[in-house]
């Protein structure tokens, strides 16, 4: 087992070192100079060659690419990031705590989430072919088609203009996750329940069932026992949807005004302040990154034929 632990981590490495080299390279195929990028964010009036030359030499920008890139790498590893085009602050002090509160709403989301895909996908296993199957997947095919700003469109009118009772926007109490986590749930619950409903008919058809029935076991015993043994299949799934949600926050943060990561990086992207939107790109790859390894570590933790094929 730390065997597995100790090579998942060093593949992880390479994997991030290469995310981290394509993002540095992506952001520069920029057809502008960064220089005149910078000015242009800083909202210089007239830009000069010689000012020009200043802000390359300034921000290091006069160096050849790899040595830009490593230094930029190197400095990432310790949280610096740069400085902002825009006002001149540190990008890890405004981009701390955007990713504090885009964290907080993914937490509460994914717990959402992962709660609700179990509930129905055990409830449409268990009742599968009858009415509460076909109607619980008929309206999870509706609602996930719908896209997710109009969804919460919607519910800003009905619940917070009209009802009056939740927060519009913003991040003032714990009515203010409400409506943010309904939209994210009614999202990606529809879709990963499915995943569990699949993965519970598939044993609920093995031998291990009918043994156990025939041995005089409890129908709750032998439901838990197969959601536990379903779960294998579906651990990766929900170790995925945390990043995944992370990153589709875009819209929920802009259409909710959530003070977080989508929401700066938005603004960043409008600005083209580069160095907020490199450190957002690799704090999500990064995200990604380690909830597969995670999600990896924990199959291998409660499938003992994987651990044994170590």
């Amino acid at each position: 087992m730390g065997s597995y632990i100790i090579r998942r981590i060093l593949i992880s490495v390479p994997l991030l070192l290469t995310i981290s080299f394509l993002t540095f390279v992506l952001i520069n195929l920029s057809p502008l100079d960064p220089a005149e990028v910078v000015l242009q964010a800083q909202g210089v009036p007239q830009i000069t060659e010689e000012l020009l030359e200043q802000t390359k030499e300034e921000f290091g920008m006069d160096k050849p690419f790899i040595l830009r890139y490593f230094d930029w790498l190197i400095a990432s590893l310790q949280l610096d990031f740069g400085d902002s085009y825009i006002n001149g602050k540190p990008v890890w002090s405004l981009i701390g705590p955007a990713f504090l509160n885009t964290f907080k709403l993914t937490l509460v989301s994914s717990v959402a989430v992962i709660f609700m895909s179990i509930l129905l996908g055990v409830i449409c296993a268990l009742k599968e072919g009858k009415m509460i199957d076909k109607s619980v997947r008929g309206v999870s095919f509706f609602l996930t088609a719908m896209p997710s700003y109009w969804l919460a469109s919607i519910m800003i009118w009905y619940v917070s203009v009209k009802l009056d009772l939740l927060p519009t926007s913003g991040m003032e109490s714990y009515k203010s996750y409400i409506l943010p986590v309904i939209v994210i749930t009614i999202n990606y619950a529809g879709i990963y329940f499915r995943n569990v409903r699949t993965s519970m008919l598939n044993n609920l058809n093995e031998d291990y069932v009918l043994y156990g029935r025939a041995s005089g076991l409890s129908e709750i015993k032998i439901t838990m026992h197969v959601l536990r043994n379903s779960l294998q299949v579906a651990i990766s799934i929900f170790g995925m949807s945390i990043p995944i949600i992370m990153g589709s926050t875009v819209v929920i943060e802009n259409v909710f005004a959530w003070p977080g990561l989508g929401n700066l990086s938005v603004k960043a992207i409008l600005s083209r302040d580069f160095p907020i939107i490199q450190a957002y790109v690799l704090i999500l790859a990064a995200a990604f990154v380690l909830f597969n390894t995670i999600s990896d570590i924990i199959n291998v933790a409660m499938n003992p034929k994987l651990r044994n094929d170590l």
